[in-house]
């Protein structure tokens, strides 16, 4: 089958993407509407492959919808300034640091809170509970 006539199905195991997803990114303007087979199938060309591709991609890294919904408007003009790239990926690596900050920090606490259990006793004498219950 050539890449220019795929089904959907045939899109979403080139692009590990479910179906339900692919159309939920026609319905949301991340994907054109595909053209129809005579039979009313969805068929799609390389264009629609890597522009698949290039959103997977994107969510893989954490972007958000409306991210890569600037990310690829900016790609189709070849003379742009990546300027406006930097800035949204700035942000976006601003907003993964700042993540990990508090994940390390929950860590932490889970890690002291944890330690301070010997793991025998009673419910009654949990110092997990304890911990984590109303004051």
């Amino acid at each position: 089958m050539e890449q220019r006539d795929l089904k959907i199905g045939d899109l979403a195991r080139a692009t590990g993407t479910k179906v339900v997803t692919i159309r939920y990114y026609e319905k949301v303007g991340l994907l054109a509407p595909p053209a129809r087979s005579a039979g009313n199938y969805r068929t799609y060309d390389t264009r629609a492959l890597e522009r698949l591709r290039f959103i997977r991609r994107c969510r893989d890294l954490g972007f958000t919808l409306d991210q890569i919904r600037e990310l690829l408007e900016l790609s189709t003009n070849a003379q742009h300034s990546c300027a406006m790239v930097d800035q949204i990926t700035a942000a976006h690596l601003a907003e993964v640091e700042r993540k990990i900050t508090d994940l390390q920090a929950l860590a932490k606490e889970l890690t002291r809170i944890s330690d301070s259990c010997s793991g025998g006793g009673t419910i009654s004498n949990c110092r997990i509970l304890d911990a984590i219950g109303p004051e």
